[in-house]
């Protein structure tokens, strides 16, 4: 089927790797009228605020806006929402540290190898550990995580963003 399968090692190997769940992400894809200020008017939601906006992008249309954040803390960023009457949902992305000598076409390589297909990409401000990060949605979040894994790459979670970092290996994260 693909360099995935190849070398996949023995039978253990397939089974410790299918019953692991990469972390990820709360990605917050918010619902804006296409008007001047109002992606100042969100942003001013987490203004002074116990959380780091950690990602951002804009996707607009004609009468309306989608921006997609990443806050480093995604339970907090909820409730100023909801509070705000800011119409949003939700998606679990993975954020995937490139490593020195590796660039975002290594990432893409990877996942083609297992045929996963990238649906959206967009960089970290932030950068955990100095390095830059980014943000992953694919048409299969569980196998791109596996395979990112075993390919060595460094899932970041919500422990390595803002005050919550703690400058460890994002690998203690947890699964």
């Amino acid at each position: 089927m693909g360099e995935f399968d190849d070398d996949m090692g023995d039978e253990g190997d397939l089974l410790t790797l299918n019953g692991f769940e990469a972390p990820t992400l709360t990605q917050l894809s918010c619902f804006l009228a296409n008007r001047v200020g109002k992606l100042l008017e969100l942003v001013g939601v987490f203004e002074g605020q116990y959380l780091e906006v950690a990602a951002l992008t804009v996707l607009e249309a004609s009468d309306h806006a989608v921006v997609r954040l990443i806050t480093s803390r995604a339970e907090l960023a909820r409730r100023l929402l909801r509070r705000n009457n800011i119409p949003f949902s939700e998606a679990e992305v993975l954020a995937v540290e490139i490593p020195s000598g590796k660039s975002f076409s290594d990432i893409c390589k990877a996942l083609l190898s297992a045929e996963v297909s990238i649906e959206y990409s967009y960089p970290l401000l932030s950068r955990p550990r100095g390095r830059p990060v980014m943000v992953v949605h694919t048409d299969d979040q569980i196998l791109a995580g596996q395979l990112l894994r075993r390919k060595l790459f460094t899932l970041v979670c919500e422990n390595d963003l803002g005050e919550n970092a703690t400058g460890s290996d994002p690998a203690d994260c947890g699964a």
